[in-house]
């Protein structure tokens, strides 16, 4: 069953419930009332006979005759026989007495659950196939004693019953009607966008991405959906523009030395026993643009193996620890190249990650400054401040440009485009540490170092380590 008409059977469901529900508690409420008031009509009808009996007391010379002598004559009883009055006296062992005019023959049926210490009860009984309300009240006057039963009858109270049910079930029955109706409007109206989304995201292939559904005027939940499944269109949009980027980029930097092993490899064929020269520059030519290619795909590979960054274990690593390490290890080519490099930290922040790839990141960070600087230093530095590690490196170097900030980590972007072939790189030196931070929880960012040069700054998620004390 789809989802509109789930919506529509539950929501008429539960409008019908609570409709019949409702009509119920009405019609009890009104049945209650209508028999409450003839309840409260019988009670003043007895109330006024008893009065009248009281008021009627002769003076009596024998002290056995009391006020409820009057009661049994039936002509007395006159004053309340009207059509729906109907009264009965009766004698303590419940043989009539006196009745109104309008029983005629019929008699109310005596009860002999009434009595001295039981002398007020109302009962539904029937007489001569009528149905009537009864109260039944046991009077003692002196040794008279007597029962009087006042009834009015319930046929009209029935048949207003009866007028009220049938109202209400035709009206019940026509509210569900409505309702069922209602729910199947509302319901196609809640499911008409989401089918609408639903074909639209089929129609959408990574062909399509510039596809948008764009109900920025609906201000509700399926607003709120249509726009994030337009902002996801967006962010594969991207990330499908950023991959194919990558793969022309990547298609580029290894088609150079690919012909260029492939031209010298043809030399070789041609000319490696006739001439020993061309032979070793084409063997030096192989050696060198298969390093290349060697360092670009470890570069791809520390790439992936970065992107998958949930995948790797991590421990505690001493950021401090593995700078100092780097840093010693690029002493010889900062050297080469009459530079001075120099490592400073203030305290030893911990962190948790991968002590290969945060090797890789700070390598990539001073190779990086040392390829680019051609008189001065470089200056790496580590420290900690609250919750965050961080480590800098600065160079003398000329610095990046501005309008070149935002792009320096993309992959195979080099901000010296003059330089590119003759300064040694991949391109994805930059790209290589932002991909490290970010899968260490951390950030990076460049700007202009104290001395002029670049300045890349790196933060972590700083790692606190619990102190044990001596034993």
């Amino acid at each position: 069953m789809s989802l509109k008409w789930r919506i529509a059977i539950w929501y008429a469901s539960l409008l019908i419930v609570v409709l019949a529900v409702t009509s119920g508690i009405i019609v009890w409420r009104f049945q209650g009332i209508l028999y409450d008031e003839t309840k409260a009509s019988v009670s003043t009808t007895m109330s006024a006979i008893v009065q009248s009996a009281e008021q009627a007391n002769p003076f009596s010379f024998g002290g056995t005759t009391g006020s409820l002598q009057f009661l049994f004559n039936s002509s007395n009883l006159a004053n309340w026989n009207t059509s729906n009055s109907f009264v009965q006296v009766d004698s303590a062992t419940g043989y009539p007495l006196a009745k109104t005019a309008n029983l005629g023959s019929s008699t109310i049926p005596k009860n002999t659950g009434i009595s001295a210490k039981h002398d007020k009860e109302f009962r539904n009984v029937s007489i001569d196939g009528r149905p009537f309300l009864v109260e039944d009240r046991f009077l003692k006057q002196g040794d008279t004693s007597a029962i009087v039963h006042v009834a009015e009858p319930l046929d009209e109270l029935n048949q207003t019953f009866a007028r009220a049910r049938e109202a209400i079930v035709l009206i019940l029955a026509s509210a569900a009607v409505a309702v069922v109706i209602f729910s199947i409007v509302l319901a196609a109206q809640a499911t008409t966008p989401i089918n609408k989304l639903s074909d639209a995201m089929r129609q959408i292939g990574s062909d399509r991405l510039d596809r948008r559904l764009r109900w920025e005027r609906r201000n509700d939940e399926i607003g709120k959906l249509a726009a994030s499944f337009d902002d996801l269109l967006q962010r594969l949009a991207e990330a499908f523009a950023r991959e194919r980027q990558f793969i022309s980029d990547a298609s580029h930097e290894l088609k150079t030395p690919l012909t260029s092993i492939n031209s010298n490899a043809q030399m070789l064929l041609r000319w490696a026993d006739r001439d020993p020269e061309v032979r070793r520059e084409s063997l030096e030519t192989i050696a060198h643009e298969s390093g290349a290619l060697a360092d670009m795909v470890n570069g791809m590979l520390t790439l992936a193996k970065a992107d998958r960054g949930d995948e790797m274990p991590k421990e505690p690593v001493s950021l401090a620890q593995v700078a100092s390490d780097v840093t010693r290890q690029a002493l010889p080519r900062a050297q080469d190249k009459h530079l001075e490099l120099k490592f400073t930290h203030d305290g030893t922040p911990t962190v948790l990650g991968d002590p290969g790839l945060l090797r890789q990141l700070t390598a990539n960070l001073v190779d990086n400054a040392i390829k680019f600087t051609e008189r001065g230093g470089v200056t790496v530095a580590v420290g900690g401040d609250n919750n965050e590690a961080w480590l800098e490196v600065s160079d003398s170097g000329p610095g990046i440009p501005e309008g070149e900030l935002t792009s320096i980590f993309d992959r195979f972007y080099r901000a010296d485009k003059a330089r590119s072939r003759v300064v040694p790189g991949t391109g994805l030196g930059l790209a290589i540490v932002r991909s490290i931070a970010r899968v260490h929880g951390g950030r990076v960012m460049a700007g202009r170092g104290p001395r002029g040069g670049a300045l890349f700054r790196v933060t972590f998620p700083q790692m606190a380590l619990a102190f044990t004390g001596p034993s």
